[in-house]
């Protein structure tokens, strides 16, 4: 669309540079911007031009425009708002959705801008704002209609206006009363009490009575007497009697496509509606009786549009039909309610638009001075994923195995196999309770059968914790952030070990692939840090690799670590971690890209083209929540827009989808049977796509009991937890704060050691400890918690109060030892008084305990345990400094030997020697002088590092 400087009102010039609404008043035919103390202001008389322009997280800037009509406004005011709507949107490059608003008849979209509610004004500029505000507060009367936003109506004060089916609000000088429909529900009440709230604080200053009113309580109490009295008495309330726009008689179940030429709106005769109907070069109507939609093609010209939307306009208002909505789309940017009324729409007709247009409109406005800055594209929002999740908690992991789970050892618990199926069980301490998460984790491929097998068993103990976990389906290759943090140190290797895997390959007659220790293996390393990082098994041929990536290759004999081109020593670090999990204590080859041997090559079958871009995962979109109704595998969805908690209500389910994740969140009053299938309602959003975002079947699902909600979950919100702990329904929860004028206080439970269900089969012998990543030669050091503080107080004084109650918060972290003759505190008394402390004194039920203190009792303490918290220092994680102690390294006896005979290239070598300790056999001195360190500090090193040390001294 060609736009020139003449069609641009002055007024529009740099609207919508930033997030936020702007209004614009039409007044002599021309828009005037209302300032923002107005905001939410609307006369009756006039008609307004509002935008709503929010910003993404991709960095773009998404507007919606719509222009409202009050009940008394001219046609004449009404055709200028529409025409400048589409004057506006070409401002901002022609690509905003346009919605023709009128009073009593507001899209849910446009009355959430204003929460709770409108109530307009009498008057307008037409008649010289002949609206000014009586002295004497006027009683009035207002029907409030709406589930998830308020549609408010003024009424004639008179008993005739009331009805059984809808709520109403009498405003009078000294209270407000709400009468409650014994048809209406609950949470149509609930929102009611929002207006109320507004009506307080609009015109009383906050200050006059609140009454409820329930229909039907005839004179029980003084209040339903006082408000009867206001209309004469009690009487009977008439039946609600059609309206006139009920009265009439249209057929809105069938949908029409009708293409406008100069002006006029004609039918198109055609079998199905399909996008090919659609040409580029015109506008259309698509007539679906209570919505009518504007379809504008990308290179049809501003007068087309302005026609077009004039055609729209006589359609709604012919006399033989109900109130419609108009809505206004731009080619390229459809909405999905639009898409959805065509029999098909290819995913290819989404036309990827450049920034020309609104680049043109950009360069017209700056030559005036304008900041155009908005017009164009704004940063995205730089947002490192974060779990959002305490991962200093208790893990325990099962492998499902047909109908039965199999208790993985601490070992073991965070290598899984893509042939089988996983229950994963996490408590970890929250703001003022203990949390919980249950989740499954379904190879790629794992069987049905125990897939199903999963759900059920981690259903079954979710209802075995009275629903206070969040139970959450989780596919390999889509774990969320989450996942690999409590895990931290992920192994994913091909094939299986289940029942159910066997049984498939046998009857698939297919080639197994479940990994073996001295067979060829390559494994992708990922991951952000040391307590974030992943080894995936892949293929083992070259087309697997990607540049951006270290691996791991290995078969019986030779063990490579190859790093890609457009890796960081961070990343090569992660490797060689990964290896010590996967091959514990073996020797190595680091390999960089371009300078492989032939060997390498000849273990992936061979050189082959390889990627160098990083696998693109599912990126984080602007969350979108819908209110649900699940009935005979049907679900329902209504989007709620500009949500806040309040939104939630305690009768309902609701579905907050980001795109990476779908969370379905269960009030505490929902019905039962549709309590019980809530994940499959999750499954069933997933499956239909509402939003044609192609949501992909594998996205992670979280089922959310209210009440229980987890840090993940609530960083969508402005959360406010008192509210979710209070009790009584929805309508009852918001009475209770408007009457008491402030939040009520809400007592917050004592953090509480986790519930040991039989029926989960959770033995407290088997509580795995948070102090050890796969076996207590693997330490992973964690920042302090309340929880490691409430340890390291108990060690110092066990005797002083009950292990039930959370202890008070201290500074110290290991208890006091005695100095030795040279001023160390020795290493080996501190963590001898961890280890007495669990020999002693176990407690009746284990406590949290953090990663970095909490030790099996039997497990010795070997070297490497504790200094891999230097190592973890060193790459930037909270560490326990302590001081180096000579003469504990034992060295067996061993002889010693020159440098230049240990070295891997010595020309006169030692024979007899172990050759994976070269180091070993050097004197202390030369040690001292090759390492910078003693022996004693260098084995206290990980092997990884010890290894990357040895290798730089040619002793590896």
């Amino acid at each position: 669309m060609s736009v020139s400087m003449r069609d641009l009102d002055q007024a529009f010039q740099g609207a919508g540079q930033k997030a936020g609404i702007e209004i614009w008043r039409i007044e002599d035919f021309r828009p005037v911007s209302v300032p923002q103390s107005s905001h939410g202001k609307f006369f009756t008389g006039d008609s307004y031009v509002i935008l709503k322009t929010t910003a993404l997280k991709n960095g773009a800037l998404r507007h919606d425009i719509h222009y409202w009509l009050g009940k008394d406004t001219s046609q004449d005011e009404a055709g200028t708002a529409a025409i400048k709507t589409v004057e506006l949107d070409a401002a901002l490059g022609g690509r905003a959705v346009q919605y023709r608003e009128v009073q009593g008849h507001e899209t849910e979209k446009f009355l959430s801008y204003f929460k709770p509610c409108i109530i307009p004004v009498e008057g307008g500029v037409a008649c010289g704002f002949k609206h000014a505000e009586e002295e004497e507060h006027m009683t009035r009367l207002f029907v409030c209609r709406g589930k998830h936003v308020v549609h408010v109506t003024e009424v004639p004060f008179a008993r005739s206006s009331l009805n059984h089916d809808d709520i109403f609000i009498l405003d009078t000088k000294s209270k407000i009363f709400q009468f409650n429909g014994s048809n209406s529900s609950i949470q149509e009440r609930a929102k009611a009490l929002e207006v109320v709230q507004y009506v307080k604080d609009t015109y009383h200053d906050g200050k006059c009575d609140i009454a409820s009113i329930e229909d039907g309580r005839l004179m029980a109490d003084s209040e339903s007497g006082e408000f009867w009295g206001l209309f004469g008495g009690f009487a009977p309330l008439p039946r609600k009697t059609a309206s006139e726009e009920d009265k009439k008689s249209f057929d809105a179940s069938t949908t029409k496509l009708l293409r406008v030429e100069k002006g006029q709106a004609e039918p198109i005769e055609a079998e199905s509606l399909t996008r090919d109907l659609l040409e580029t070069s015109k506008c259309y109507l698509l007539d679906c009786g209570i919505e009518v939609f504007v379809w504008m093609g990308r290179t049809t010209s501003l007068d087309d549009r302005k026609s077009a939307s004039t055609a729209a306009e006589e359609l709604v208002r012919r006399p033989d039909r109900p109130h419609s909505h108009i809505i206004r789309v731009i080619e390229g940017f459809e909405t999905v309610i639009f898409r959805s009324k065509f029999d098909s729409w290819p995913e290819t007709a989404q036309v990827a638009v450049s920034e020309d247009g609104r680049g043109k409109v950009a360069a017209l406005l700056k030559r005036q001075g304008v900041n155009v800055k908005g017009l164009m594209k704004a940063d995205p929002v730089k947002e490192d994923p974060e779990p959002y999740i305490d991962c200093t908690g208790n893990l325990q992991v099962w492998r499902v195995n047909g109908q039965e789970k199999i208790l993985l050892p601490s070992s073991d618990q965070s290598k899984f196999y893509g042939g089988d199926c996983y229950i994963f069980h996490y408590s970890y301490p929250g703001e003022d309770k203990e949390e919980y998460l249950i989740g499954t984790w379904f190879g790629k491929q794992s069987v049905e059968e125990e897939r199903a097998s999963a759900i059920d068993q981690s259903s079954k103990m979710v209802e075995s914790f009275k629903f206070l976990p969040v139970l959450g389906r989780i596919y390999e290759g889509k774990e969320p952030i989450q996942f690999f943090s409590i895990f931290q140190s992920f192994i994913t290797f091909k094939g299986g070990i289940g029942d159910g895997y066997k049984k498939f390959i046998a009857e698939k007659e297919i080639q197994d692939e479940t990994y073996q220790e001295d067979g060829t293996a390559l494994f992708r390393v990922q991951g952000s840090g040391p307590e974030n990082m992943q080894a995936i098994q892949v293929d083992a041929v070259a087309s697997s690799l990607n540049s951006s990536y270290c691996y791991i290759l290995h078969n019986d004999s030779t063990i490579f670590i190859w790093s890609g081109s457009l890796t960081s020593p961070e990343d090569q670090e992660l490797a060689e971690r990964q290896l010590d999990l996967i091959k514990p204590n073996a020797l190595y080859k680091t390999q960089k890209e371009g300078t492989e041997p032939e060997h390498f090559w000849e273990l992936l079958g061979g050189k082959s083209e390889y990627p160098s871009q990083k696998i693109a995962h599912d990126a984080e979109k602007d969350p979108r929540l819908f209110s649900c109704s699940f009935s005979n595998e049907n679900l329902k969805v209504t989007e709620i827009y500009n949500f806040t908690q309040d939104d939630l209500m305690t009768e309902d389910i609701y579905i907050l989808d980001c795109h990476m994740a779908v969370f379905v969140w269960v009030g505490q009053q929902a019905d039962a049977n549709t309590r019980l299938h809530a994940l499959k309602i999750g499954e069933k959003f997933v499956e239909c796509d509402f939003l044609m975002e192609k949501l992909s079947g594998d996205t992670p699902i979280y089922v959310i009991m209210e009440g229980s909600e987890p840090p993940f979950f609530t960083r969508f919100f402005s959360w406010d937890s008192a509210k979710s702990a209070m009790h009584g329904n929805s309508f009852e929860r918001k009475l209770t704060i408007l009457k008491n004028g402030r939040k009520p206080h809400i007592e917050k439970p004592k953090r509480r050691t986790p519930f040991i269900g039989r029926s989960t089969g959770i033995a407290e012998k088997s509580q795995r400890s948070r102090s050890v990543s796969f076996s207590p030669e693997h330490v992973r050091v964690r920042g302090r918690s309340p929880a490691f503080n409430a340890i390291a107080a108990n060690f110092e004084n066990p005797n002083a109060r009950n292990l039930s109650t959370p202890p008070p918060v201290v500074r110290k972290i290991f208890p006091k030892s005695t100095p030795d003759s040279g001023g160390h505190t020795p290493k080996s008394s501190s963590i001898s008084a961890l280890s007495s402390s669990f020999e002693k004194s176990p407690p009746t039920r284990e406590f949290m305990i953090p990663k970095f203190i909490k030790g099996s009792p039997n497990a010795p303490k070997s070297d490497s345990d504790s200094n891999s918290r230097e190592n973890l220092s060193r790459l930037g994680s909270p560490s326990i400094q302590e001081d180096d102690v000579e003469g504990e390294a034992e060295e067996n006896g061993l002889p010693t030997y020159p440098y230049e005979r240990l070295l891997v290239t010595s020309e006169d070598p030692v024979s007899d020697i172990d050759v994976t300790r070269r180091e070993a056999y050097l004197s202390s001195e030369e040690f001292m002088e090759k390492f910078e360190m003693t022996k004693n500090a260098f084995y206290k090193l990980p092997k990884w590092r010890q290894n990357k040390l040895k290798a730089a001294v040619q002793l590896f």
